[in-house]
């Protein structure tokens, strides 16, 4: 195993060179040592609340000095989606989680992969160039993906329609026998199957982290029950995500990959939304959704050079809600994002984005800048989403 973290590359400083446009405090001057309780506030009923599957084992994952994947991050969205549920008045229930079973990990995942995971427990070091452990990482491990299976509970029985779970480490690069990019298990994954085997017949994973999903497009490449959709930076690590990969046999057309070129802000996302995604997602009618939520898209993130606001993941969401049909419900499972104000802001900003839905009139994304600016895509960014559509119309009903 090494010890060094920063042979893969991903771990570079960019400028920060855009501020928030939502008017939030600075994270430099707002604490987050008073973050809510894992979960949030308690509620005796669901109802139409958002539920959260959070855990404070998250924490146990512990990791090295110079490592950007830290507890912090967590500390951030909790901050996040407190304000946004105060700004609400809105209610935010704590799912109860416990680990995830042998046979949901089965699911997607080799169990000698994952019984060689266990072994691991309460050692240190790394798994691969970036994906480190500390002694509580599996347990943190194992909680994290029972976090996304109990939110998936909790939407199939209509507790609530929307939720989010906020899992370390993330999930979406693990593959089904190795650890990958900070990822051990495949939460996202682990979720989409569960969801299947409760019945549901059309499960959308949305995966809108800067980073392309790798493990979850293996798991379900052949997929037809499960449709995966990914927006990206290419190139980027883990340098996987071309428009041409369409999954196999039965699944072929279920995988669709956006891959945007560097710089992509607020009105690119906005024209993806428009001409590819939401029209696949009215087509293919799914009875659950999921999203990959990685804030590392923002344009403050230290690991990516896209240029989204904060604002933008809100948007994202409620456009989403707009296109399913009722009553498909909505889980976000919570992947990367390393810049503490880029994820508070992100993560508010799609958590209001829920409180809000029920009583919000349906709106779809605008193609310019939610600020107003009126800015068009670069022919760069345009001439990217013309061949994600040219290389989807055998497959899809694109404008």
């Amino acid at each position: 195993m090494t010890q060094d973290v920063n042979t893969n590359q991903r771990v570079r400083e960019k400028p920060k060179q855009m501020t928030s446009e939502s008017g939030l405090v600075s994270d430099s001057e707002r604490s987050f040592d008073a973050a809510p309780p894992p979960g949030g506030a308690r509620c005796p009923t669901l109802g139409s609340t958002v539920v959260v599957a959070d855990d404070a084992l998250f924490l146990e994952h512990v990791a090295p000095p110079e490592h950007p994947e830290r507890g912090e991050r967590l500390l951030a969205v909790r901050a996040g989606l407190e304000r946004a549920r105060a700004a609400a008045g809105a209610g935010m229930a704590a799912l109860q989680v416990g680990d995830a079973t042998e046979e949901q990990l089965a699911r997607v995942h080799d169990p000698a992969y994952v019984e060689a995971l266990g072994q691991m427990a309460g050692r240190s070091g790394y798994l691969d160039s970036d994906t480190y452990i500390s002694p509580g990482s599996v347990s943190a491990a194992r909680r994290g993906a029972g976090a996304a299976v109990s939110l998936v509970d909790a939407l199939h029985q209509g507790r609530s329609r929307f939720g989010f779970a906020l899992p370390r480490p993330p999930g979406h690069h693990a593959l089904a026998d190795r650890a990958m990019g900070f990822c051990m298990l495949n939460n996202v994954a682990i979720a989409a199957a569960h969801a299947r085997a409760l019945g549901r017949e059309r499960v959308l994973v949305l995966d809108w982290d800067v980073h392309h999903g790798n493990g979850t497009e293996a798991m379900f490449y052949d997929d037809p029950s499960v449709l995966f959709v990914s927006l990206h930076q290419h190139p980027a690590y883990p340098g996987s995500g071309s428009a041409t990969d369409l999954g196999r046999g039965d699944g072929r057309g279920r995988n669709v990959n956006v891959p945007l070129p560097p710089g992509a802000a607020d009105a690119t996302y906005a024209a993806a939304f428009q001409r590819v995604v939401l029209p696949i997602v009215e087509q293919f009618a799914p009875d659950f959704a999921i999203v990959s939520c990685g804030f590392d898209a923002h344009a403050r993130d230290p690991l990516a050079q896209m240029q989204l606001s904060g604002r933008a993941f809100g948007t994202m969401t409620t456009a989403l809600l707009s296109t399913l049909l009722e009553p498909c419900p909505l889980g976000l499972v919570l992947e990367g994002g390393y810049d503490l104000e880029g994820l508070s802001e992100s993560s508010e900003a799609v958590a209001a984005a829920l409180f809000s839905h029920a009583s919000a009139e349906p709106r779809r994304l605008e193609a310019t800048e939610p600020s107003g600016g009126g800015a068009a895509i670069s022919r760069e960014h345009a001439a990217a989403l013309a061949h994600v559509q040219q290389t989807l119309l055998p497959f899809w009903r694109l404008g």
